[in-house]
């Protein structure tokens, strides 16, 4: 049925003639009048967009036939009309569910029109925010999100996968700038939870005196600065997921407070006695070796425990090989785009220097480096005197400092024991050393495995 579809049941005839003839008035409006709620229920299949119905029919009443209607039709708005003003029931009836209740009396045709309106303008708004998220899921799956064909990244999105299939949490990990976040929003936004809130808090951004009331919220008057209630962010995720990077970063005492609130899946706002219970996916993200964290004392074991679930850890970018190249075109033709410059072309000079390059920022510092690539290049293509790198951290370079031959030879074979994950035949057949020169160096504590 075209048009916004409104079912009207009244038994009597001609107050119901009144309700369609008014409501008619909008041609966008196509009406249906029953006498009965079961010649209504009967016609549910044809799936109306908001019900009105008289509290008093012959065969039921206002609250049972809404309880009949939500079984079949659980979302579509109901409207009780009814020839009494009994407060204590249209409270009841709007607690149910109800989305209004009117009194028949000379102006309800006019009060009808405007809920009808109103009522029209909320599904409306409904039906976009649905569809924006639904936009918003396609813009996070796998492929778009993480731009890549290197079996490194391969290996992520199977990771990611079995992470939308369930609940666990998970825990990602990566240096600085390999996109723990984007990681994160990916997994929400693939799963049953996409509808409702993710939810970010970056841990290391909030001063210390201020994480507890920014996680759990607090009561007016709480503390100095209080003039109202805030909602803490495990209650603002509530149903959807809340993801908190660098966790690491946070002190042992909210530690334990975090343990509890993961532990019972509910909170009380500092300041406030009342237990509010929350239903939230937890991710969390850190750039550093939180197993080392507890080893060192700075980690809760037990927290460690509860939070670690599905260990997801980003390679670095240096490790990627020609991914490096893919996310070098997508992000200049990305930006080129936005700047209505059309499309950007990398010259092999320019690739070779991409790829040679170690990339301590990671991705983060590639888009930076692309972007200005493209604003310096000449006729659309990027050469290697356009790509201009400056990372704060500077590549190994083992003559900067002056040392002994023997010394530059343990850094040198520090260097590549650390890139290739501690694996010394790899690491010797790279140098062309000896790898029981190398045993022996670790041995005498020259060098460190």
């Amino acid at each position: 049925m075209n048009g916004y579809s409104i079912f009207i049941v009244e038994d009597d005839p001609w107050y119901g003639q009144i309700l369609e003839y008014h409501l008619s008035l909008n041609p966008d409006y196509k009406i249906s009048r029953f006498l009965t709620g079961e010649d209504c229920l009967k016609n549910l299949y044809l799936h109306p967009d908001l019900i009105t119905v008289d509290f008093a029919l012959p065969d039921t009443d206002g609250e049972k036939m809404y309880q009949k209607i939500r079984a079949i039709m659980p979302n579509v708005p109901v409207i009780i009309i009814s020839a009494q003003e009994n407060i204590s029931i249209a409270v009841s009836l709007l607690k149910m569910g109800v989305s209004d209740y009117l009194v028949k009396d000379d102006a309800t045709k006019d009060l009808l029109w405007n809920s009808v309106i109103r009522i029209k303008e909320n599904q409306s708004l409904k039906k976009e925010v649905e569809y924006l998220k639904e936009e918003l899921g396609q813009k996070f799956s796998f492929e778009k999100t993480i731009i890549g064909q290197s079996n490194a990244i391969k290996s992520i999105f199977k990771l990611m996968e079995k992470a939308t299939k369930t609940n666990i949490n998970v825990s990602i990990t990566g240096e600085t700038g390999t996109g723990k976040e984007v990681v994160a929003k990916a997994i929400h936004y693939n799963s049953d939870r996409k509808k409702k809130n993710f939810v970010a808090v970056n841990m290391a951004a909030i001063p210390k005196e201020l994480v507890e009331s920014e996680l759990f919220g607090y009561e007016k008057g709480a503390f100095t600065g209080a003039v109202t209630r805030k909602i803490g962010k495990f209650e603002e995720a509530n149903g959807g997921t809340i993801f908190l990077d660098e966790i690491a970063e946070l002190d042992l005492n909210i530690q334990s407070k975090i343990l509890r609130v993961l532990q019972e899946r509910e909170v009380v706002r500092v300041g406030g006695n009342e237990v509010v219970k929350f239903d939230a996916r937890l991710i969390i993200a850190t750039h550093k070796n939180l197993g080392e964290e507890v080893k060192k004392g700075n980690f809760r074991e037990d927290l460690y425990y509860r939070i670690i679930g599905l260990p997801i850890e980003l390679p670095p970018l240096r490790d990627r090989g020609n991914d490096i190249l893919i996310l070098a075109k997508h992000f200049a033709n990305e930006f080129a785009k936005i700047n209505k410059m059309g499309s950007i072309n990398i010259a092999k000079d320019a690739k070779d220097k991409l790829l040679k390059y170690q990339f301590p920022g990671n991705v983060r510092e590639l888009k930076s480096i692309l972007d200005l690539a493209v604003v310096m290049c000449e006729d659309n293509e990027i050469k290697a005197e356009d790509i201009t790198f400056n990372s704060i951290k500077q590549e190994q370079n083992f003559l900067m400092d002056e040392k002994t031959l023997r010394s530059h030879t343990c850094d040198i074979i520090q260097f590549y024991l650390k890139k290739n994950n501690n694996d010394v035949i790899v690491t010797s057949q790279i140098l062309d050393i000896g790898k029981s020169t190398i045993y022996k160096m670790i041995k005498d504590g020259e060098i460190e495995s």
